[in-house]
């Protein structure tokens, strides 16, 4: 099984931006705890990251052509704005989960909008970087 992690603008700076919301884990930290869980599971896991939304786009077109199981996707702000990431996700048709660190539900009014969730068959908050964990676990169940 192959499992793709996506993060969207601004996960890169983990450990640095707003540690009160956060956290104090960096983003190698993420990598490096999704990649564990993967080999802990006997996933093969890819992790990419890209403030572009034309980026991810094309990275979640990729993993159609070349054999992805599942996506895990923290689209970041793009969660509140992306008509393009819900019409590339419903395109390709792999299961994805939607994973963001922080609650979004206890956020701003305008993080209460998320365009991704309806092509995602889950949806994890507020776990911080165990989320992907989660995630992770529940797509290499097949649930």
């Amino acid at each position: 099984m192959k499992i793709l992690i996506i993060n969207g603008p601004n996960i890169n700076m983990l450990g640095i931006r707003e540690k009160h919301i956060y956290g104090n884990e960096n983003f190698d930290t993420l990598i490096e705890t999704c990649k564990k869980t993967g080999e802990e599971l006997g996933v093969e896991i890819e992790c990419y990251q890209s403030n572009h939304e034309g980026d991810l786009v094309d990275k979640i077109q990729w993993a159609y052509f070349n054999g992805v199981d599942g996506i895990v996707i923290n689209p970041g702000a793009y969660t509140h704005t992306s008509v393009a990431l819900l019409d590339a996700v419903k395109a390709v048709s792999i299961p994805t989960v939607e994973v963001h660190i922080s609650k979004v539900e206890e956020r701003e009014d305008f993080r209460q909008v998320s365009y991704i969730r309806q092509a995602c068959c889950r949806t994890i908050t507020g776990q911080g970087i165990n989320g992907y964990v989660t995630a992770i676990k529940h797509l290499a169940k097949g649930e």
